[in-house]
């Protein structure tokens, strides 16, 4: 499977389609020292869904052939994207089937039974599996895929379009790296509106393979350890992905589970911001340091965790 980078007038289109619906969302400082780095945080936490997921999933349906949707739609999501698909499937009539790894968060299946969607559980090798095939035998109905989809990664770079009419220079913008369709889709539309602008993916240590994947030169396997971020981390990067993903981004930054978690509480204290795992990773990357870089954008792409990780990471 071929994917060309997202050009500014898909992500456009996408951005048409949305507007009634998903937010433009606010871009505040961090209210904290940064160690002389400008750090600024786009806040997709605020969504509809507490998720940029939104974004993607709804350009993926509302672009889609109405005689595509008929027999309904499921996605292969660990809660956000399964939340987006499920949000505007309701919204469009249709029925919504979430495959889900069995160490899915539980706050994101409650969020998936209240927006009406079925979650179906799957070891975790056999749900990662449907993403590699795109797609789940036995299964019936239009997939969102919720990474290598050209109109979901137009959804997702609608971001980048907010982020280049909001500040007039940025120096770096880091973002969670899951399977790669958030941060290519936004840095294939910055790279044609702000070349100078270097889009780095965020990953944990738990769970890297993009990091293991440019150090190799090629997309790798790697060994998964589960943690509470839980939004981020494959096995592998996806071989449709890896032609994008190491051509348009300036790398990997890895983070410890312990940077998370601090950042986590950062926010939470400083911008009275919740943001789960992923979504805090990349102001935890911005604290250790981003090589050459004076402003930083961090793109917290979810607030979406379980009180019961929360708690204990607010108070340690």
């Amino acid at each position: 499977m071929n994917l060309a980078p997202v050009t500014v007038a898909e992500a456009q289109e996408a951005r048409a389609r949305l507007a009634p619906v998903a937010l433009g969302t606010p871009l505040l400082p961090l209210n904290a020292d940064a160690g002389g780095l400008e750090v600024w945080l786009k806040l997709e936490n605020l969504q509809p869904i507490g998720s940029f997921k939104v974004r993607g999933a709804g350009n993926a349906l509302l672009g889609a052939p109405p005689s595509a949707l008929t027999g309904g739609v499921y996605t292969a999501s660990a809660g956000n994207m399964a939340q987006g698909v499920a949000f505007w499937a309701r919204r469009l009539g249709l029925a919504c089937t979430a495959l889900v790894p069995d160490n899915a968060p539980a706050t994101k299946l409650a969020a998936i039974a209240r927006l009406g969607a079925a979650a179906v559980s799957l070891p975790y090798a056999e749900w990662w599996d449907t993403l590699v095939r795109h797609g789940h035998p036995g299964q019936h109905g239009f997939f969102v895929h919720p990474v290598s989809d050209p109109a979901v990664m137009a959804g997702n770079a609608t971001i980048a379009l907010e982020l280049a009419e909001a500040l007039p220079e940025i120096d770096a913008v880091l973002v969670p790296y899951g399977g790669g369709g958030l941060s290519c889709g936004i840095a294939a539309v910055l790279r044609a509106l702000r070349p100078e602008v270097k889009v780095y993916a965020c990953e944990v240590e738990t769970a890297a393979p993009l990091a293991a994947s440019l150090a190799a030169g090629e997309a790798r396997t790697i060994e998964h350890r589960a943690s509470f971020v839980d939004g981020i981390g494959g096995r592998s990067v996806l071989a449709e992905m890896w032609p994008l993903a190491s051509t348009l981004l300036a790398g990997s930054l890895v983070v410890s589970v312990d940077e998370v978690a601090a950042a986590v509480r950062l926010l939470a204290e400083r911008n009275r911001v919740v943001a789960e795992g992923a979504g805090a990773t990349p102001v935890a990357a911005a604290l250790r340091g981003v090589p050459g870089a004076r402003r930083v954008v961090c793109v917290v792409s979810g607030g979406n965790i379980d009180l019961t990780k929360l708690a204990p990471l607010l108070a340690p």
